[in-house]
């Protein structure tokens, strides 16, 4: 069954693998074209960016189905090294655009319509690998995280409904009032019974006296029957033509289809043969060495010692003397031998000692010919210098060489290989056999690098008479020394306050203290939202436009989820250490923080002045506090520190409400925190802000590095807001519900108003109810007209604070007309 189901599959996923390694070839191409020349034209600069950005993303969308999809192991290692590459160069094109239009949030409505695409492809996607990779890993923490919650008598449960205690007399109360409310129901119903028996009777005494006609009341009836027939019959033609145009779902589009859920067991499948393949490969890359290793072993120490002897001779030949010996630092023989044969190491001899000859004749006539320069020529260069600065030049990209090596490899080994033998897509034993031979050189030359430096000073003081300066080897112990008394220095700045204490036992005392938290398990795409489409048309008239709510998910990912959740990426991407959201409540902020720990399976730390508030008192308590939260941080990473209510560490002045919680206890540490924290750390430091203007601007700015605005919810963002929270609480959309009313009437209301709405709206008797009586918007209206909303005036208090952080002052010193540069320079100052 397994292979008669994957084989088709099999072949589509591979020739999908053939068409984004082509298409990401000729992007590799085309950049290095475009991106050499300096240009000056930002808006040109602009678009190549976004159209590079644009299509680096739908080869990433492609590349990542490929490898979630795919069975071969050799396959996935090398897709997954290209999809790393693309993930790194994506953040470097984002970094670019940030650094040229100087803002977070960018729009490219008139390159999509170019390149003939939709909003929605332009989504950027998590790749599945970051928790399927660690899936056990995170299922046995969150055990543990439950199992120290239990022990220590810390329920969660009671932690989110806590309980109020009540009264005896005052239950008894509550209890009497809903019975005599039930009683009185009962009764009102019973007497409206009698009421309408009374009344029937009184009707058919007046009715009984009168003559009726049979032909008119038959008549009366039909009519009634045709216009009730009609309008039915009207309805479901109206209903049709909705479904035909699109403007209405069809009746079964809610209902999950029997491919979704074939779909969904071919993907488990997959699942269950990707594990067992890579599992067989990481048996055979053991067993092969292993036969490699007793059959060729011996003959591949005898090449490499008979190719260092036929060195030392033609050496001699040559120059006149051995030759010196690369030491192990260097990388020892493998250094001159590398993919060479012996000839080709002579003729590179010879050529060094001709190039040397050439250097030095030139030196001398340089010096010999070289004019003192004029002021005027001075002038001259300078000025061009200046020109040269002025026109924009890509920054060098770490990732592209990652990308090229991938797509070289791809053309050698897979590009036309013949798979027909393997029919079930696993591992490839030839492919193993030339890897593990390369390892198996490279540990017998360790081996017989020493044998031969041995059999070399034999040589020398055999042959040359040459023998070892002492002089030379002082002089290298000396370096030594030297060396050991900086890394001795710098043990001594790195000092660890817990060492007698194991990971498991601070991980448990940080639990207890309530400082490491259960993230909640929300998904990104909880997050729901729609793209703004005015974003390029406002900016063309120099109106900024508030981001949308989808330009908010983006960059969460792009900052926050992809770099942890990637070690290539967060080693060699543009480092993103601390993270502020900041919006009015309600928006959705702390979903976000969850959001990023769930999609890496980050853990999280709540460092929030109100949690830290009489924990680790005084200066030694604070700094063991840092030191143990920081250190299970780095052993357990990916990790999140959340700091919620980050304005209040920050105060400008502490209310006298709050000065003995010490709001402002971390303030110093933090920028000493993210000096310290490296490439290899996936630690992120995240803030969540209500009343940023409560803060100090500059030292605010200057620990967070990316400062993200959260707004409040735009038209077209409740439209799908409404429709998706509904259904996700058990309403049924019919056209009694008119949500584009209900979308354009909660103006100001954010993510939040629409769920306690919602949910206090649809109990258990409404959904019930709904067949009978369909949901309307006013039922949704009365429930919200309680809930104040966000005013425009909190909304532009809000985009006057962002206008005064150094990436927004640089944006309106652009827009108003200053050059790009000088906002910079200015920018560089005020930090």
């Amino acid at each position: 069954m397994t292979p008669c189901l994957s084989t088709e599959e099999n072949r589509m996923y591979n020739k999908m693998w053939h068409q984004t390694q082509e298409a990401l070839g000729a992007l590799l191409d085309k950049e290095p074209q475009k991106m050499v020349e300096p240009q000056r034209n930002q808006v040109f600069i602009f678009q190549t960016l976004a159209t590079f950005y644009i299509k680096y993303v739908q080869i990433f969308r492609n590349l990542e189905n490929v490898y979630d999809q795919i069975v071969h192991p050799q396959k996935r290692i090398l897709i997954r090294k290209v999809l790393d590459g693309v993930m790194g160069r994506i953040l470097e094109l984002k970094n670019e655009m940030v650094e040229l239009e100087l803002t977070e949030f960018h729009y490219f409505d008139d390159i999509l319509q170019d390149l003939k695409l939709a909003p929605q492809q332009l989504d950027i996607p998590i790749p599945k690998y970051f928790l399927k990779e660690k899936l056990e890993v995170i299922k046995g923490r969150e055990k543990i995280l439950a199992q120290i919650l239990a022990d220590s008598g810390i329920d969660t449960s009671e932690m989110k409904f806590p309980v109020k205690s009540m009264p005896f007399d005052q239950a008894v109360k509550l209890i009497q009032i809903a019975e005599r409310a039930r009683q009185g129901r009962l009764r009102a119903l019973f007497m409206k019974q009698i009421y309408l028996q009374e009344y029937r009777a009184k009707q058919s005494k007046t009715l009984g006296k009168k003559v009726t006609d049979t032909w008119a009341a038959a008549l009366c009836i039909q009519k009634v029957w045709r216009r009730f027939h009609q309008c039915k019959k009207t309805e479901k033609l109206r209903e049709e033509e909705m479904i035909f145009l699109g403007m209405n779902p069809p009746p079964l589009f809610n209902e999950v289809s029997a491919t979704v859920i074939q779909a969904e067991k071919v993907d488990r499948l997959r699942n269950e043969v990707q594990m067992k393949h890579e599992e067989d490969y990481r048996e055979a890359l053991v067993t092969i060495k292993n036969d490699l290793k007793l059959i060729e072993g011996l003959d591949i120490k005898e090449n490499l010692q008979d190719q260092i002897r036929h060195w030392f001779i033609e050496c001699r030949n040559l120059t006149g003397t051995f030759p010196d010996y690369p030491d192990i630092e260097e990388g020892g023989s493998a250094i001159i031998f590398s993919n060479k044969t012996i000839q080709q190491v002579i003729e590179d001899i010879i050529a060094n000692q001709e190039e040397e000859e050439k250097n030095e004749k030139k030196k001398k006539k340089k010096k010999e010919k070289q004019p003192k320069k004029t002021k005027r020529q001075k002038k001259g260069t300078k000025e061009k210098n200046k020109e040269e600065d002025e026109k924009w030049k890509m920054s060098p990209s770490l990732f592209l060489p990652v990308m090229k090596e991938g797509c070289n490899a791809y053309k050698e080994i897979w590009m036309n290989k013949d798979e027909s033998w393997n029919f079930s897509q696993d591992f490839d034993p030839e492919l193993i056999k030339e890897e593990k031979r390369k390892e198996l050189e490279s540990e017998i030359r360790v081996q017989v690098d020493e044998l031969m430096r041995q059999e070399l000073k034999n040589l020398k003081l055999a042959v040359d008479r040459e023998r070892e300066h002492p002089a030379k080897v002082g002089k290298k112990k000396k370096k030594k020394g030297k060396k050991g008394k900086k890394k001795e220095k710098k043990t001594k700045k790195d000092k660890d306050l817990t060492a007698d204490r194991t990971i498991e036992s601070l991980y448990k005392e940080l639990v207890e203290e309530g400082l490491l938290i259960q993230a909640l398990k929300v998904n990104l795409s909880d997050y729901i939202g729609e793209y703004s489409y005015l974003g390029t048309t406002l900016r063309q008239v120099s109106i900024e436009p508030m981001p949308s709510l989808l330009d908010v998910r983006q960059l969460i990912t792009l900052y926050g989820i992809w770099p942890l959740g990637s070690a290539a990426v967060h080693e060699k991407a543009p480092l993103v250490k601390s993270l502020l959201l900041a919006g009015p409540s309600g928006v959705g902020k702390k979903m976000l923080v969850h959001a990023i720990c769930t999609e890496t399976g980050a853990n999280l730390f709540n460092l929030s002045s109100s949690n830290i508030a009489g924990k680790y008192p005084g200066k030694n308590g604070l700094q063991m506090m840092l030191h143990a939260v920081f250190k299970v941080a780095r052993q357990l990473q990916p990790s999140v520190v959340w700091i919620e209510d980050t304005e209040k560490t920050f105060y400008k002045k502490v209310p006298n409400a709050e000065k003995t919680n010490e709001p402002k206890r971390l303030k110093r540490h933090l920028p000493q925190i993210l000096k310290l924290l490296k490439p290899d750390d996936r630690i992120l430091i995240v803030g969540t802000t209500r009343r940023p203007f409560d803060a100090e601007l500059q030292s605010f700015c200057r620990v967070y590095q990316k400062i993200i605005l959260v707004p409040r919810p735009d038209y077209a963002s409740r439209y799908v807001l409404w429709k998706q929270i509904i259904e996700r609480n058990g309403g049924v959309l019919t056209s009694a519900l008119n949500v584009s009313c209900l979308a354009k009437v909660t103006d100001g209301f954010t993510q939040g108003h629409i769920v306690k709405v919602v949910k206090a709206v649809l109990t258990d008797q409404r959904i019930r109810r709904q067949i009978h009586k369909p949901l309307t918007a006013v039922e949704f209206i009365t429930a919200i007209t309680s809930m104040d909303p966000v005013y425009k005036e909190e909304e532009e208090s809000f985009k006057n604070w962002y206008a005064k952080t150094p990436l927004g002052k640089k944006r309106a010193l652009a827009i108003t007309g200053g050059s790009t540069e000088k906002a910079k320079d200015k920018g560089k100052r005020k930090e």
